[in-house]
């Protein structure tokens, strides 16, 4: 691996040996010293366009806990601000011989596009609505870790249901093109106005009806309701939102007892999901927290580690 810019760049091999390595690295949080020497001497930089506490925060303890240099750059304050551009700004980091930039941008196609300028390794954290690869590596790793604790098995042939803002969604992206690698059925589930152009291509089912499939889920993934992006009336109002789109407390009842609740997060509880749920002793939301350390110190040890 030279770079991580989408899911589709990874071979299955490759998938399996960073959520394999992941389950070691997730082994260290419950360590009384969190660090491992693997990635002594590198320098990681998190170049972030847009606003971020936990991608941003894992990936910085992702790579002190491998004993990297870890460097926050916030587009915010930085000669960004000052009207450099985003190639000089890559390619001045480049020049000061970091080994590693870990980059989050408003623009499709803009990490990738950074990875032709720099010899540094790139990391996706986020790219517009293309993709977001580790998010989906964490995603994937905190639900087979609850798969292999209740000993009911693999990824394989569970029904995933991701709802929600799928048009604004980044996430979703990577997690379709992720899960189906890793043999689960996905079911995209939003209003027709949320729902991706192309969405019909992808491979996957796709309903503007939760209440058709959310009893037959073993995987409900809700997504954020991405306001701040949007310009105009996606929805009639927050409250018919929720009416039909919503994981209620009444919808809650009609979940498998076996499955499972995510969200990538930050959540908009009340909206896309209730406290309750959020709440529920089926929620991983906060193991998918915890798996983002490991799964992101997988992805540095598969890149910089010699």
């Amino acid at each position: 691996m030279k770079h991580l810019l989408s899911i589709t760049d990874l071979s299955t091999d490759e998938i399996h040996s960073i959520l394999h390595l992941a389950g070691r690295m997730h082994q260290l949080q419950e360590a009384r010293v969190k660090k491992l020497p693997y990635l002594k001497g590198r320098t990681v930089v998190n170049l972030f366009f847009e606003d971020s506490t936990r991608t941003r925060s894992s990936f910085e303890l992702a790579a002190k806990w491998l004993s990297a240099d870890a460097i926050n750059v916030s587009a915010r304050g930085s000669s960004v601000s000052k009207g450099e551009s985003m190639r000089d700004t890559l390619m001045t980091l480049d020049a000061m011989g970091v080994d590693a930039i870990v980059m989050r941008h408003p623009g499709s196609g803009s990490v990738a596009q950074a990875a032709g300028w720099v010899r540094a390794c790139m990391v996706n954290a986020g790219d517009g609505t293309h993709e977001h690869p580790t998010q989906a590596l964490l995603d994937a790793h905190a639900m087979l870790t609850h798969f292999t604790r209740t000993r009911l098995g693999t990824l394989e042939g569970k029904l995933v249901s991701i709802t929600g803002d799928l048009l604004h969604s980044r996430v979703v992206r990577s997690n379709v093109a992720l899960l189906s690698r890793l043999g689960a059925r996905v079911v995209l589930v939003a209003p027709h106005t949320l729902m991706p152009p192309g969405v019909k291509t992808w491979g996957v089912q796709v309903t503007s009806d939760l209440d058709e499939v959310i009893s037959d889920v073993d995987v409900a993934m809700m997504l954020r309701v991405q306001r701040e992006r949007m310009h105009g009336g996606f929805f009639p109002s927050e409250r018919e939102y929720v009416a039909a789109y919503g994981l209620t407390a009444s919808r809650l009842t009609r979940l498998r007892p076996t499955a499972v609740i995510a969200h990538p997060g930050p959540m908009n509880r009340g909206l896309e999901i209730s406290s309750t749920a959020a709440d529920d002793p089926r929620s991983i939301v906060l193991d998918q927290v915890s798996s983002g350390i490991a799964v992101r110190m997988s992805v540095l040890h598969h890149l910089l580690a010699d």
